[in-house]
């Protein structure tokens, strides 16, 4: 198996079927790479649609969990503790990505590289209004500048989206339970040691991001929250970076930090 493509999902609506659509359209073989899809913190009738859908694209190969523990972090622990893939690819239910997608990531990826794809955003109900989005920007500024140190484009790695990673990059390490914001760019930190390069596909390698109203995205923090947990993930970066400070790079550490702050002063007036 060349690739596990990672998708938590909960309450599922209708958007999750364009997301999974997008996968049985891949141009990439369909022997080379499976979807695994997990159902969080409920079940029906979501658990009886997923089905349904699954047993009418059987030519996919298909991981479908379901389990009663919520959580998008805990979701995609269970899928990475499943996969069969040599890399890993994330995709929120809510977004999709263009056909050649996989294709382009995995002929872009290697043992210490991690490969980038173009991305748009729009807002859910208007596909056709793309929105201004940093991720697009940071795509046309970098990619003609093919493979580069990872450490210099540090603005693709606040996420696991958009990107192939190689489970070898991953091992035994997991995403954290324990914060509901941040716990993505702290994932991408903590196995930062095991990678050197980002490497990027063409512009038709594109993966949407769609923003919806109530979505986890558009929801406004509390000021007291938005400060507890930014300190608690300076102090888990600090921790992640002391236990081998000469594996991770002292700079994308100090970034970390910075990021943490700005979303401070960001959130909190």
């Amino acid at each position: 198996m060349k690739i596990s493509v990672i998708i938590p999902t909960y309450k599922p609506q209708s958007y999750i079927w364009e997301c999974l659509d997008s996968l049985c359209n891949q141009t990439f073989p369909k022997d080379d790479f499976e979807v695994i899809l997990v159902l969080n913190g409920c079940k029906e009738p979501y658990d009886g649609q997923i089905r349904e859908y699954i047993n009418n694209h059987p030519d996919v190969q298909w991981n479908y969990i379901q389990t009663d523990q919520g959580g998008v972090s805990n979701a995609r622990n269970i899928a990475l503790d499943v996969a069969k893939g040599e890399y890993v690819a994330f995709i929120d239910d809510d977004d999709y990505v263009s056909s050649s997608y996989l294709e382009e990531l995995y002929a872009k990826s290697d043992e210490m590289t991690i490969a980038v794809s173009n991305s748009f955003a729009f807002n859910d109900g208007n596909p056709e209004e793309l929105l201004t989005y940093e991720m697009t920007s940071a795509f046309n500024t970098y990619s003609p500048n093919g493979r580069m140190s990872s450490s210099k484009v540090r603005r693709f790695f606040s996420g696991p989206w958009m990107k192939l990673i190689r489970m070898s990059f991953i091992q035994g390490r997991r995403f954290d339970v324990r914060f509901k914001n941040g716990e993505d760019s702290l994932f991408m930190f903590l196995i930062s040691d095991k990678y050197k390069y980002v490497d990027f596909t063409s512009s038709n390698a594109i993966y949407y991001r769609r923003y919806r109203e109530g979505s986890a995205v558009k929801s406004k923090m509390n000021k007291k929250y938005v400060l507890k947990n930014s300190f608690k993930m300076i102090g888990e970066y600090t921790k992640i970076f002391l236990s081998h400070p000469f594996r991770y790079n002292i700079r994308r550490y100090v970034k970390a930090i910075l990021g943490s702050l700005h979303f401070i002063l960001a959130h909190a007036k």
